[in-house]
Order: C-alpha cells, then sequence, then structure tokens
C-alpha cells in the first residue's frame, strides 16, 4: 500500500526546521496540483535550492530527507518540472515520494482551507509548539483534519461484492463510505452496505488501516459476511456496477497503493 515504505520511516512530529538547500519542496497550486518532475515512474520534488527566498512551512521527514511547503506561492515553475494532481501523480508514479506527495497534499489542503478563524474571522497564524493553527484574537486553535472512513469487503461463500462508482476512479472497488456523528466504525461498515447494495451483513472484522492524504482520510478495513438472501439492490446514485464476483474472476486495480486493492487481493488468494 502507499504508506508501506520500509525500510524509510515516516517521522510526522513537530518541529520549527528553517528550510535548506538539499531539503525537497513542495509547491501546490491553486488546484491542488503539486509539482513535480521525474521519468520511467521515479518521482522529483523541488528542492530549497531551487527557490530559496521562499517562505517555507517544514510538514515532516522520511528518513533524512526533510519535507516542507512553500507557503503562499502558486506560481512557481522549473525546467523539466510540471504541475500534476495527487490522482496523475498516484498512476504515474511509484516508492516513497508518492507517500509524500500524498501527505504533503493532506497539510496543503488543511492549510488552504483554514486562513481564517471559524470563531472569531481574525487570520490565523501557525502554532510555535505544535501542528496546528491558532487565532491570536481568540485563542481558537485548529488541528489539521482527518476524515474517519470504511472499506468493507463484503463476502458470501467463495464470492466478493465488487463495486464501481458513479463517477470519479473507474477500477474495481469495495463498498466504502464516510463514519457519521455519533457512529461506531462498526456501525458505519452495516449502514454503508444496506445502504449502497441493500445487503445485511454480520460477522464484521478489522482488517488493517490506511492514511488517505488525497482525501484527508484515514480509511479503516473492514471484512464481513452477507446475512440472509444478499440480493444486490444497489443505490444508482453512489454506484454504476455492484455484483458478486468469484475469487478467480476478480479484477484488481492496476497499482498496488490502496487498501481497497490489498483486500479483494487477499480475497481473491484466499489469504483472508
Amino acid at each position: 500500500m502507499i504508506q508501506d515504505i520500509a525500510p524509510s520511516k515516516l517521522i510526522n512530529s513537530f518541529a520549527s526546521f528553517e528550510l535548506r538547500e538539499s531539503d525537497s519542496l513542495f509547491f501546490f497550486d491553486d488546484s491542488g496540483k503539486a509539482l513535480v518532475g521525474g521519468t520511467e515512474g521515479t518521482m522529483e520534488i523541488p528542492r530549497g535550492s531551487d527557490a530559496p527566498a521562499q517562505k517555507a512551512v517544514y510538514l515532516f521527514s522520511i528518513d533524512d530527507t526533510r519535507y516542507f511547503l512553500a507557503d503562499g506561492c502558486t506560481d512557481f515553475s522549473k525546467e523539466g518540472f510540471r504541475y500534476l494532481s495527487i490522482r496523475e501523480i498516484r498512476d504515474a508514479f511509484e516508492g516513497k515520494e508518492v507517500f509524500a506527495a500524498f501527505t504533503a497534499y493532506h497539510l496543503w489542503r488543511w492549510y488552504a482551507d483554514n486562513r481564517f478563524c471559524g470563531r472569531c474571522g481574525c487570520r490565523l497564524d501557525h502554532d510555535k509548539k505544535e501542528r496546528a493553527l491558532r487565532c491570536p484574537e481568540c485563542n481558537n486553535v485548529i488541528y489539521p483534519r482527518i476524515n474517519p472512513a470504511v472499506i468493507v469487503g463484503v463476502t458470501k461463500g467463495d464470492c466478493l461484492l465488487i463495486t464501481r462508482y458513479r463517477s470519479g476512479y473507474g477500477h474495481n472497488a469495495l463498498v466504502a463510505g464516510f463514519t457519521e456523528i455519533g457512529e461506531t466504525l462498526e456501525e458505519t461498515v452495516a449502514r454503508e452496505v444496506m445502504e449502497e447494495t441493500g445487503v445485511r451483513v454480520k460477522n464484521i472484522r478489522y482488517y488493517k488501516s490506511q492514511p488517505w492524504g488525497m482525501a484527508q482520510d484515514i480509511l479503516a478495513g473492514f471484512f464481513c459476511e452477507a446475512d440472509g438472501d444478499a440480493r444486490i439492490r444497489m443505490d444508482e446514485n453512489e454506484l454504476r456496477y455492484a455484483q458478486w464476483v468469484k475469487r478467480e474472476e476478480i479484477e484488481l486495480q492496476p497499482n498496488n497503493l490502496s487498501l481497497t486493492n490489498e483486500m479483494m487481493r487477499m480475497f481473491k488468494e484466499r489469504l483472508a
């Protein structure tokens, strides 16, 4: 999956570092596209030496490489580099730099969406002691947004419930949805499967989680079993496809970045 960068390690603790020439520096345009270079699947990120005068915010480190965000700069250019969406980066490259781009985008989106205090309207400042935005007038504190969501592998004997979204991502997927206020993750699983496919479930069991920065999500994967007749009544507003598919007929996604694809593969290969 995208976060599986071992033996490399993400270091996401807060720090107030100054940008060095050797540090990686992310530039995002107003639409959220990142400036990247590279060929043959290996992605390159601009360095601090490319824009030494830029105001930069430290984001995180991977091993000894420190990653920064160019604050307030949306039109920087570099020969051989181009602005790509996170989805385009996902499809074009692989390796730890893709994970870095996802995570940097997560933080860029939070900074971009929280320039002013929602309580009093004053412009927010970067906190000096933790990763937070603080209002200098009313002391309101805003932390990075993380949306809890579930990915659900629903099984019926030797079949898995495969879906495809009505719009957006076009490859095979599993039932998925966001946790609502007052809900447990297990309750989210049962509700989302019922809402999207009309299938009741039982024996809900946790599998694994995944950060998904392109949507500011933390995804929790679950497997469960169909309860009852398992007849599909698809929500056509959400999905364009929902079918019970035998193990050997499951078509996986074109890359191995997502929790969804890993769960489909685990079932296909009789490992879950």
